[in-house]
């Protein structure tokens, strides 16, 4: 293990140097001590600016696993459990026949709400109480637990209304005090950055962006067309503000690796966001369900089912990962979005060294 981290980082250098990669950041845990905290390239082409430890990535869809870690450790607390439905603490969301949808069916991608409504606009976007107000006013396309949708955005609003409402604080606030200030993250992680924070954020680049053609194809009903490319999207600062639960945490690798790290039995730094036994039910197997994708893996409560272990990816690749019987936790984030698969390839060397050391 005592040369992981140069392996890692001259791998990194590989990958910038032969235009893998412009920037990019990885950090590893291994049985609740860093051991892997590599970083290399350019954060911004436009300025040269270099990427350090501390620059911030965009992490769209990573950002959903700690929307769900905030949701497990207000249900560890008791302030409602996986079978509440939704509507006991969200009066607005039985519109439409949707009081059996439960938290559980948020959790797990079940609910029947996995489209944006085509009326939601970037105005809309970048308002948490339009959001929740279009979302509660929905008619569900399949019964709860039915089947298994992707919901893309409505999911962090979903699950993140449902925290806010058992709580009465802003999702903000839940994110500092459930996961920044217990993981002393300080200004690594954020969902929705403040105005007043002056940290670097890596510009993306995606020198092919795929577009959908029209809102009427499925995917481009669970993420508004107009957003697309969606690199694009979140250079604007406006965007890089708002909160988005699904896909606007702005954070470093090391962020991505503390997180899941925390998760794991033991901890990391006496920091144990949920109990053992927490996670073990949050990692059981669900329900069965129809699924869109035959060829997809599934989730548990929150996260993916994801390369062995339990995550959550993100478009354009970053990528937040543990796996609690053999003690890691990884994470990936960069600003090169092309059909490069960096993550993979960083990992499979990590694996084969962990490998040697269990």
């Amino acid at each position: 293990m005592n040369n992981l981290q140069h392996r890692i980082q001259h791998l990194l250098d590989q990958l910038v140097a032969d235009g893998t990669e412009r920037g990019v950041q990885v950090a590893l845990y291994f049985q609740g001590q860093l051991v892997v905290d590599a970083y290399a390239g350019v954060a911004n082409i436009n300025t040269g600016e270099k990427v350090t430890s501390q620059t911030l990535f965009p992490v769209f869809s990573a950002t959903k696993g700690m929307a769900a870690t905030i949701a497990h450790r207000l249900v560890e607390r008791g302030l409602f459990g996986y079978e509440t439905p939704i509507a006991t603490l969200w009066p607005e969301f039985a519109a439409h026949g949707k009081e059996g949808i439960t938290v559980r069916h948020a959790l797990n991608h079940t609910s029947g709400l996995p489209l944006v409504p085509l009326d939601v606009t970037p105005a809309d976007f970048n308002d948490w109480d339009s959001m929740c107000r279009k979302i509660a006013a929905m008619k569900p396309i399949s019964a709860p637990g039915e089947r298994t949708e992707y919901h893309a955005v409505t999911f962090g609003h979903i699950v993140g209304e449902v925290a806010c409402r058992a709580t009465g604080k802003t999702f903000p606030q839940l994110w500092h005090e459930e996961l920044t200030l217990p993981l002393h993250l300080g200004n690594e992680m954020f969902c929705g950055l403040p105005e007043n924070v002056s940290v670097p954020v890596a510009w993306l680049e995606e020198p092919e962006p795929p577009c959908p053609e029209a809102p009427a194809e499925p995917t481009a009903e669970a993420i508004p067309f107009w957003i697309w490319p969606l690199s694009d999207w979140m250079n604007k600062p406006e965007s890089q503000r708002a909160v988005v639960p699904a896909s606007t945490g702005i954070m470093t690798a090391h962020a991505l690796a503390r997180h899941y790290a925390a998760l794991l039995p033991s901890g990391v730094e006496g920091v144990e966001l949920l109990s053992p036994a927490r996670l073990q039910t949050v990692l059981a197997p669900q329900p069965p369900t129809q699924k869109r994708d035959d060829n997809d893996d599934g989730f548990f409560l929150g996260f993916a089912k994801f390369n062995g272990g339990f995550g959550h990816p993100g478009y354009g690749g970053s990528l937040g990962l543990a796996n609690a019987e053999e003690g890691w936790a990884f994470g990936f984030a960069h600003n090169l979005f092309t059909e490069s698969k960096s993550s993979q390839l960083i990992l499979d060397e990590v694996k084969a060294a962990l490998a040697t050391a269990l």
